[in-house]
C-alpha cells in the first residue's frame, strides 16, 4: 500500500466502481475514490468492540497531512473510550449549539477580553458568516471537514476567509474550556490559511498636494462635516489608526506639551508626540460643552463613527483612487523615511510594540541610498564625459 501524498491522490483515476486506498504508514486511514472523480478521506478503527468507518473530508479543502492528522486524534480518541467525533460522554458535552456558544462568546467573553471594535467585528463575523452555516449544529460535532469546508467556500476572498477561520478556532479554543468539547481537539488546528498580500499603498507628493486642496474645498464648500475634515487631517498629519482619532477625548489632548495621552490604543496606553502641523489643526477645532469628545458625531453624546463617506467624497474630488484611510499612516511611515528617520524612531511614532511590524517598511529606507547613489554616479558620469 502506498504512502497517501498530495502527488499520489492527485494521479489516483476513478474506475467504474467506488475503491479504497489505504494508507501504508498509518493503520485505518484511507482515500475513498468515487466513480465521479471526487476523492474522500476516511479512516477505518473499532469503537467499543465494534469496527467504524469514518468520513473525514474531501480532497481539495482538506490536504493529505490535516487528514492523517485527523485520523490518527480519532483513532487515539477511540481507544480513550470517545467516538469519532472526539466527544466527551453526553452528560459532559452536552447539546449546546453554535448558536448558543456564539451568545456566550459575545455575552461573557467578547466584553472583557476584546476591544470594542474587536467586538463589533467578531460579532459581524459570527452573525454573517458563521452561524449561518453551523448555527444549529452542536458544538461537539464540529469537525475539521466542516472548518475546512467552510474556509474553502471563501476562497474568493482569502483574507475574510482566514479571519473567520480564527475567530471559528477562538470560539471552539473556549468550547473546550467551557467543557463543551474535549481538549486539544480543536478542529481549525490544521486547516491551512490562504497567503495574503499584503497591501501597500503610499501617496506621492502629487497626490498629497491633491488631497490637501480637496480637504480645503470640503471646508469651503461643506460636502464633509468640519469634524470629518479635522479627522483626515489628524490621520494625515499622525500617523495614528482611525479608531484613535475617531475616539479621541479633550482630556487625553495636551497641547501645552503637543502630545496626546492614549489610554487604551491597540497596543495599550502610549504617547502620541504631536508635529506643529497637527497641533494647529486640534487648535482650530471649535469644542462642543456638551461633548468630550474631540470630533463629535451627530447622535448626541457619542463620537464620529466612521470616516468612509467623507473619504470617499474628498478622495472623488482630489482625483485619487485605490487609497484607503490606513494607507495614510503608511505614507505618514514612508514619509518619515524619506527625512531620514530610522525604523526604531518610525515604530516609536507609530506605536509598534514589535519590531517586526516597523521593518514591512524596510525597503522604502533604501530610497535616500539610491538617490544619493544617483548623484555621485550622475556626477562621476559627467566629468568622465
Amino acid at each position: 500500500m502506498p504512502k497517501i501524498t498530495k502527488r499520489m491522490v492527485g494521479a489516483l483515476i476513478p474506475s467504474e466502481r467506488e475503491r479504497v486506498v489505504w494508507d501504508d504508514d498509518l493503520t485505518g486511514f484511507g482515500v475513498r475514490v468515487h466513480p465521479t472523480g471526487r476523492k474522500v478521506y476516511i479512516v477505518k478503527y473499532r469503537h467499543e468492540g465494534r469496527a467504524v468507518k469514518a468520513t473525514i473530508g474531501p480532497h481539495g479543502p482538506i490536504t493529505p497531512a490535516a487528514a492523517r492528522a485527523r485520523a490518527a486524534e480519532i483513532v487515539t480518541l477511540a481507544r480513550t473510550g470517545r467516538d469519532l467525533e472526539g466527544k466527551t460522554p453526553r452528560s459532559k458535552a452536552g447539546g449546546a449549539t453554535m448558536a448558543d456558544l456564539a451568545r456566550r462568546f459575545l455575552d461573557e467573553y467578547a466584553p472583557g477580553h476584546l476591544k470594542p471594535g474587536t467586538a463589533e467585528l467578531y460579532r459581524k463575523i459570527i452573525g454573517k458568516r458563521i452561524l449561518p452555516r453551523l448555527g444549529k449544529r452542536r458544538v461537539a460535532d464540529i469537525g475539521r471537514a466542516d472548518a475546512a469546508a467552510l474556509h474553502h467556500d471563501m476562497r474568493a476572498v482569502p483574507g475574510h476567509a482566514n479571519r473567520t477561520l480564527g475567530v471559528l478556532s477562538r470560539m471552539l479554543t473556549l468550547a473546550e474550556v467551557w467543557e463543551m468539547r474535549p481538549e486539544g481537539v480543536n478542529p481549525c488546528r490544521f486547516v491551512k490559511k490562504y497567503p495574503e498580500r499584503k497591501r501597500e499603498r503610499f501617496l506621492s507628493d502629487d497626490e498629497y498636494r491633491r488631497l490637501g486642496t480637496a480637504l480645503r474645498d470640503a471646508e469651503r464648500e461643506g460636502f464633509a462635516t468640519p469634524a470629518a475634515v479635522a479627522g483626515i487631517r489628524l490621520l494625515m498629519l499622525t500617523g495614528c489608526r482611525s479608531g484613535e482619532i475617531l475616539s479621541l477625548r479633550w482630556e487625553d489632548v495636551d497641547l501645552d506639551r503637543g502630545e496626546l495621552r492614549l489610554p487604551d490604543s491597540k497596543t495599550g496606553a502610549r504617547i502620541v508626540h504631536l508635529g506643529d502641523p497637527a497641533i494647529e489643526v486640534l487648535r482650530g477645532v471649535q469644542r462642543r460643552e456638551d461633548s468630550p469628545w474631540v470630533l463629535p458625531g451627530l447622535k448626541r453624546g457619542a463620537h464620529l463613527a466612521f470616516l468612509h463617506g467623507p473619504w470617499r467624497l474628498i478622495l472623488e474630488r482630489a482625483g485619487i483612487k485605490n487609497l484607503r484611510i490606513h494607507d495614510l499612516r503608511h505614507s505618514f511611515a514612508s514619509g518619515g523615511l524619506l527625512v531620514g528617520e530610522g525604523l526604531p524612531m518610525i515604530g516609536k511614532l507609530l506605536g509598534h510594540n514589535k519590531v517586526q511590524t516597523t521593518a514591512r517598511y524596510a525597503h522604502l529606507a533604501n530610497d535616500p541610498v539610491k538617490s544619493a547613489a544617483n548623484r555621485i554616479a550622475s556626477r562621476i558620469a559627467e566629468v568622465a564625459g
